[in-house]
């Protein structure tokens, strides 16, 4: 990387730190619940940019453009399910949250319930939110040790390092502040990707013909009607399957419930979550098209058959290597075939030539299938070497187009919009993680009674506990997965039982917390079965953890109800 890239990456992130460390001066943080929960003083504004950079880790910028680089559009139906759960939240979960004057989500269940549930619910957050924090941070560190060169531990501590600087000086607010700036940097480098991808295509090759291009080979198509339990995005994963998981991910989970408890007033709260419901989809759809432009590039300029340099080492003097050439050579007259049909398919469009169009179009949907083969059967080849993960390497077709055409100086600023993520979902988990610690663990369970200077101090201490857990088990971590399932996939062993357990306290009046207990460990036992016989449904297990839990626990309580 050239000199002045770093000069743009050192310089950007030492601005955030700056910002994020007098973010936290003026706090003036001396109350417990302040460094937890904020000062209840944000606007809406903050809010909703707050709740969108605690979901956009490095993962969105690192791995959708790969989703969409090999399978196009259709991963946004993920998200289709968002504005519904965001209006739900806004009008039916915000006004008890606030009502109550919680600090955690987790603090309701033991007024509804009794002690019990609120512990067994954070402990279950504690457990998935500790992993993901984990992979947050682990997922960029893999992709840039695979691409520089560096030392996978020293990259997870220092990614790790500076949020905790901030995150332990300002607490909550000074999270959510910083943030604001963040998603600015964020924002910017992805408008920014997109047109210089753009500027890249060949002469005359515009956004227009580029989106037609990508039509041709089925990248622009949005919805998938059909429906299969094991298809992880069409419209009705999305719309029935992701609502739940977004039920339960900004009702349920405190690095989200802890952004918008943190509001002036309900009013700003309930737009600040109902902006982030409608700007997702088309922000999404910003980072995917990104993907799809990078996959018009290579078009008409030859792509790697396989984009994660490191895994190409270890096939270096072995059989497979010798297999791997014979692979790409056979990919290289593939792609002078598409050159040709792709010259064709144009050639007709300005003619106005539909039948024509229509040929060419066949011809490159055929070599495109083909090129598509080849790359799986060259993830199988890497994969017999014995490399970690599946040889998949959708997580680096955006890094490593970034580091070979964008220009000097660009680069840091792409580098600095991916650390801005990672920075951001960690501030927000480590908060969340630190306040449930705390909150709902240490001053409910082991030290209660104590001053609001030791609680202040233990919440301080906690933050930089989990820090250190983060970066020592995304150290020994491994990932097999596309980067941003395995983030949805881990949070869907726990949010449906998570969700299930809120769902019952807010419309199951007459379930008891004993009833809901049982209900919940039953109901998380059969999840986590389903999960290990088939991870491909894994978006339907939170809604089936959620009726299982309500359903159990009416059952049980009036098979054998609670004695007063």
């Amino acid at each position: 990387m050239h000199l002045l890239d770093w000069a743009v990456l050192i310089g950007t992130l030492t601005i955030i730190v700056i910002y994020g460390v007098r973010k936290s001066r003026k706090a003036h943080i001396s109350d417990p619940d302040d460094f937890l929960a904020g000062k209840r003083d944000l606007p809406w504004w903050t809010i909703g940019l707050s709740i969108m950079a605690t979901q956009a880790s490095a993962i969105t910028f690192l791995s959708t453009p790969g989703q969409a680089y090999s399978d196009g559009m259709q991963f946004v139906q993920f998200y289709f399910g968002m504005p519904i759960a965001m209006l739900f939240l806004a009008f039916f979960v915000l006004p008890i949250y606030y009502k109550l004057h919680v600090t955690t989500a987790y603090e309701y269940l033991e007024k509804r319930f009794d002690l019990r549930m609120r512990t067994l619910t954070a402990g279950l957050f504690l457990i998935q939110r500790g992993m993901a924090a984990a992979i947050s941070i682990l997922a960029p560190s893999i992709i840039l040790c695979a691409v520089f060169g560096w030392d996978l531990l020293l990259t997870n501590f220092f990614m790790t390092v500076f949020v905790v600087i901030y995150t332990t000086s300002g607490g909550s607010a000074a999270v959510s502040r910083t943030q604001e700036f963040q998603m600015t940097v964020m924002l910017g480098g992805l408008i920014l990707a997109f047109f210089l991808i753009v500027h890249e295509l060949p002469d005359g090759v515009g956004v227009t013909e580029a989106w037609e291009i990508a039509g041709a080979t089925g990248k622009t198509q949005i919805v998938d009607w059909s429906f299969s339990w094991n298809d992880r995005y069409n419209f009705w994963s999305g719309i029935l399957g992701a609502t739940f998981l977004f039920l339960s991910y900004f009702g349920t989970d405190q690095s989200q419930v802890g952004r918008y408890l943190s509001g002036k007033t309900l009013k700003e709260s309930r737009i600040g979550l109902i902006f982030n419901g409608l700007i997702k989809i088309p922000m999404q759809m910003l980072v995917l098209a990104v993907g799809v432009m990078v996959f018009v590039f290579y078009q008409f300029e030859q792509a790697p058959l396989h984009f994660n340099q490191a895994n190409l080492v270890t096939l270096q003097g072995t059989p497979q290597g010798e297999e791997f050439k014979r692979m790409e050579q056979a990919d290289a007259a593939i792609f002078d075939q598409k050159k040709q049909a792709l010259e064709s398919f144009r050639q007709a469009n300005l003619a106005s030539d539909d039948a024509a169009a229509q040929t060419a179009i066949q011809q490159l949907q055929t070599l495109e299938k083909q090129h598509t083969d080849l790359r799986k059967q060259s993830q199988s080849l890497i994969q017999s070497t014995g490399v970690k993960g599946d040889g998949n390497d959708k997580d680096y077709v955006f890094i490593q187009f970034v580091l070979s055409h964008i220009p000097k100086g660009l680069v840091g600023l792409m580098l600095a919009m991916i650390f801005c993520a990672s920075w951001s979902t960690t501030a927000s988990e480590l908060s969340a993680l630190s306040a449930t610690s705390v909150s709902d663990v240490y001053r409910r369970l082991i030290a209660p009674g104590r001053s609001d200077e030791h609680y202040l101090k233990v919440s301080r201490r906690s933050t930089m506990i989990w820090g250190a857990f983060i970066v020592a088990f995304a150290y020994f971590a491994s990932l097999a997965e596309n980067l941003i399932q395995a983030v949805n996939m881990i949070g869907s062993m726990f949010y449906g039982t998570m969700l299930g357990i809120f769902f019952t306290a807010f419309f199951l009046k007459k379930v008891r917390g004993r009833a809901v207990f049982y209900a919940a460990l039953i109901s998380e036992v059969i999840v986590l079965i389903c999960f290990w016989l088939n991870k491909d449904a894994f978006l339907w297990y939170n809604p089936l953890g959620c009726f299982l839990v309500m359903g159990i626990g009416w059952i049980i309580e009036k098979v054998a109800p609670q004695k007063v």
